[in-house]
């Protein structure tokens, strides 16, 4: 999600939940995603995904930002949509994880334990390095977009 306050891009970024994100923060932060589903087009699962891992509504038009390998050897392919919510408003869907690791033992926690909005310059220090080229990619459209007198995807 992406919006613009004061002539400046935003994008929503997400804290992922647990204790072990707890302490963490540049190079943590992530765009919302999750695993398709069987049946499920990468931008069906986009939307339901982030949808569940912040309750917000997300809404067409939708901008293809490209695909991603993270470090992990992950693939990830992301959308983006113009939107405006408020992080006081999160409601993220818990997961069962394993913790400590190793122990057999589980806890609930949420998928997104915060979402906050970041200009361009911090939302770039605070994402995965991997995920960087999502905010370049919704810049890049938004300057295209512009120049061409729409802020439409098409």
């Amino acid at each position: 999600m992406y919006r613009e306050r004061g002539g400046a891009l935003e994008v929503l970024l997400a804290h992922p939940g647990g204790p072990y994100w707890t302490r963490k923060d540049m190079g943590a932060w992530t765009i919302p995603k999750g695993k398709i589903e069987e049946g499920e087009s990468p931008l069906e699962a986009a939307v339901r995904e982030f949808k569940e891992e912040t309750g917000f509504e997300p809404s067409a038009p939708f901008i293809e930002l490209g695909t991603i390998r993270q470090k992990s050897g992950k693939y990830v392919s992301a959308w983006g949509f113009a939107g405006d919510a408020d992080p006081k408003d999160l409601k993220s869907v818990p997961h069962a994880m394993e913790w400590p690791p190793s122990s057999g033992k589980f806890i609930d926690v949420p998928e997104v334990d915060r979402v906050m909005w970041f200009g361009l310059e911090e939302a770039s220090k605070k994402v995965i390095p991997a995920q960087r080229p999502f905010l370049a990619a919704v810049e890049r459209h938004l300057r295209d977009a512009a120049a061409r007198g729409t802020l439409s995807s098409e």
